[in-house]
């Protein structure tokens, strides 16, 4: 389904049969979009005909672990353990977590034992464990309406659970698994595979369309805020701006309009307006998500310029980690593997603020409402920094072993601490945070942040 078109215009839509269905002979629009501003009202009212199997309950519900803080942690990051609640039933490193959009009091953590499990942030006790992975579960999430929970191994398992009854209600083995996304608005989950492919599935009929990528892995993506496109970014460096409807590629950017290697990481800006990406070739490049267009170029004054990069090949000494728009002010964050977090400038497309980490940056997110980045490294050690002046706020302390993935509560959340346990009562205005992260140590972690005056 590769039909490329000039990065500065949109390509003609594909006759419909050059589209690859899985499973039905008819061709099935898995999401029915019209044309103007998505309204997430219609987009349910589509979806009120999919039927939920019923399943046999999964065995093996383990009790739930409450484990309070540790005192005088060991191992080769020992230190204080600032942490509220620590979930420590995986018995290898834990790569992956995502909280439940709809009340932020649930996650979901996959790790190298094949292993995921729900469980509650409140006090760590398991909800139940996504049974049946085979390789190391690297991707997970909940949806939309935190109704559904999906996870995906390295090997390209893919199962749905039904969180309310704890049922598997969907399953599909797709190609080696780079990414895995849930839609915004609808039950729809997508996810990228090593052959190139971006698949979007219904769940949990299995209605499904792909997305023909170029001959090598499509390492990652995100779906737009309008629901209607999503971005993906291949090993090849070229980007392409998908129509989810038609199937076919908006846009396309490659040669110097795509990046010089593999890309790591994609993000979009609230209005779908732009798109950042990075790359191991150390550039972030900003797009235009209209024209498809790179309007902008970012790379640290620190960061030396590098040879191009052959194919196949990557830099050895730093590369593109993570990035974000923060959301009330004009500004993107960028993360290295150097141990950098750039702060630039929008409107200028300037460097403002350069904040250096004692080792490399593995994720940022910036909060919701304000002008703070959070950060995780592979120290252990989780920071929130300042984007207006560039100062480092605090960090809290825990793990033993690198940092590899966190998430951070969407909304305030009120927070009781008595008797050395900790009560959620969901989002509130009140100004407090959750970072739930997970770490090579084993174990995911639940820190509450009490938002200072900024």
């Amino acid at each position: 389904m590769e039909s490329e078109s000039e990065s500065g215009a949109a390509a003609d839509t594909p006759p419909l049969e050059t589209l690859s269905f899985h499973g039905d002979e008819e061709i099935i629009e898995v999401v029915e979009l019209d044309p103007g501003p998505p309204d997430p009202d219609d987009l349910a009212q589509e979806m009120e005909d999919v039927d939920f199997e019923e399943e046999e309950e999964e065995e093996g519900n383990e009790e739930g672990w409450v484990l309070e803080p540790q005192e005088g942690v060991v191992g080769s990051m020992e230190g204080p353990d600032d942490s509220e609640v620590t979930f420590a039933l995986h018995s290898a490193s834990v790569f992956c977590v995502s909280l439940d959009p709809k009340t932020n009091t649930l996650a979901v953590t996959g790790g190298e034992d094949d292993k995921a499990f729900v469980w509650r942030l409140s006090d760590g006790e398991l909800l139940f464990e996504c049974a049946g992975h085979k390789d190391s579960v690297t991707c997970a999430g909940f949806s939309h309406d935190s109704t559904l929970v999906a996870t995906g191994d390295m090997s390209g398992l893919l199962k749905v659970w039904q969180v309310d009854t704890k049922e598997e209600v969907w399953s599909f083995e797709a190609g080696d698994l780079e990414w895995m996304e849930w839609h915004p608005r609808a039950p729809v989950l997508l996810a990228g595979t090593a052959d190139g492919n971006t698949w979007m599935w219904k769940v949990p009929n299995g209605d499904c369309k792909t997305f023909q990528g170029p001959n090598c892995p499509a390492t990652c993506g995100r779906v737009l805020p309008d629901g209607k496109r999503a971005v993906v970014g291949y090993e090849d460096g070229t980007i392409r701006i998908w129509d989810l409807k038609q199937g076919s590629p908006i846009h396309v950017l490659k040669g110097t309009e795509g990046h010089q290697g593999p890309l790591t990481c994609v993000a979009t800006n609230q209005d779908g307006s732009l798109i950042l990406t990075g790359s191991v070739d150390c550039q972030a490049k900003l797009v235009s998500a209209t024209t498809g267009k790179v309007v902008g170029v970012f790379r640290p004054e620190t960061v030396a310029s590098q040879p191009s990069l052959g194919e196949g090949e990557e830099s050895e000494s730093n590369s593109v980690e993570s990035l974000g728009f923060c959301s009330v002010m004009p500004l993107a964050a960028v993360g290295y593997l150097d141990g950098t977090l750039a702060i630039y400038d929008l409107a200028t497309q300037t460097l403002r603020h350069q904040c250096q980490h004692q080792s490399g940056i593995v994720q940022l997110l910036w909060e919701a409402g304000t002008a703070v980045v959070y950060t995780c490294s592979l120290d252990g050690i989780v920071r929130l920094w300042d984007a207006r002046t560039g100062r480092l706020l605090t960090d809290y302390r825990g793990h033993t072993a690198e940092i590899l993935d966190f998430a951070l509560s969407k909304a305030g959340i009120s927070l009781y601490l008595e008797g050395g346990s900790m009560t959620l009562r969901g989002p509130t205005s009140q100004d407090a945070s959750l970072v739930v992260t997970t770490s090579g140590d084993h174990k995911a972690k639940v820190f509450c942040v009490q938002r200072p005056d900024r």
